[in-house]
């Protein structure tokens, strides 16, 4: 057995190692899925009127392709469309998000294009857009709400890990998007530097660019296809991996989180 496979590598980045079993993933069994569209596993299909109909179906969604993976139990709080604001004032309660009873031991969150690239929402600073008494006081901005969903469910569950996703580059992004994809980036990176036991999965800067081949071999419409879906719960699975391969020590009481022996 070559146990050095399973140790952090010098010069190691995030996305070298794919693990065939979803790697130290595992050591959570349950895992919930914050997003949008690509949280959901939608397809873009035609009905036959030719009319485009989305299709939610979660079963395709990444999330629920590393649960498969790695053995873990995947809770998806996702929808087509969805941005952060609509998440904490109305969608959040009508799933019951909320409720203690769904509790994850961690939370992968994939929000910001709809947001800030569609909507043109305000992205805000994590300095100035955070209460931390209070997460009703937050910044109607996409920082606040962002920040509000991880202050709420670190109501239900205090030791939960997080990791939020940057958004990939993609050879069609104008300066406009690429501007506003540095933006949030840069706000992940600050969120993660703001709360205990979050992290960033920088997919703009180790994911492959999503250029005309990509969209062509994993893309279906305007969406991904299911080896796109696939492809991305390989490289979530990846880097989480890559996280807790370099600091072990961080992760070792993932199996006491929600429990009294936690925090000694």
């Amino acid at each position: 057995m070559d146990i050095s496979r399973y140790y952090a590598k010098e010069n190691e980045k995030p996305l070298d190692v794919i693990p065939e079993d979803g790697g130290f993933v595992g050591a959570f069994r349950t895992i919930g899925f914050i997003g949008d569209s690509l949280s959901s596993g939608e397809f873009e299909a035609k009905n036959q009127n030719g009319d485009t109909v989305y299709l939610d179906m979660f079963e395709y969604s990444w999330g629920q392709y590393m649960a498969r993976k790695a053995g873990f139990k995947a809770l998806n709080f996702s929808r087509g469309g969805m941005s952060a604001s609509e998440y904490c004032e109305s969608f959040g309660d009508s799933i019951d998000a909320w409720n203690p009873d769904k509790k994850c031991q961690a939370y992968v969150i994939a929000l910001g294009v709809n947001d800030i690239l569609n909507m043109g929402q305000e992205v805000g600073s994590a300095k100035n857009d955070i209460c931390d008494d209070d997460c009703e006081k937050n910044a109607k901005t996409f920082t606040g709400y962002f920040a509000k969903i991880i202050q709420r469910m670190k109501k239900i569950q205090p030791d939960a890990f997080f990791f939020l996703m940057t958004m990939p580059k993609e050879s069609s992004d104008d300066e406009r998007r690429k501007d506003l994809k540095v933006a949030h980036r840069k706000v992940l990176f600050d969120l993660a530097k703001h709360f205990e036991n979050t992290y960033v999965l920088d997919f703009y800067e180790y994911a492959p660019c999503y250029d005309k081949k990509f969209k062509e071999t994993f893309f279906l419409r305007g969406h991904m296809n299911p080896m796109g879906y696939k492809l991305t719960a390989d490289m979530t699975c990846a880097y989480i991996d890559y996280i807790i391969r370099h600091d072990p020590e961080k992760f070792s009481k993932a199996g006491l989180i929600g429990t009294d022996f936690y925090k000694y």
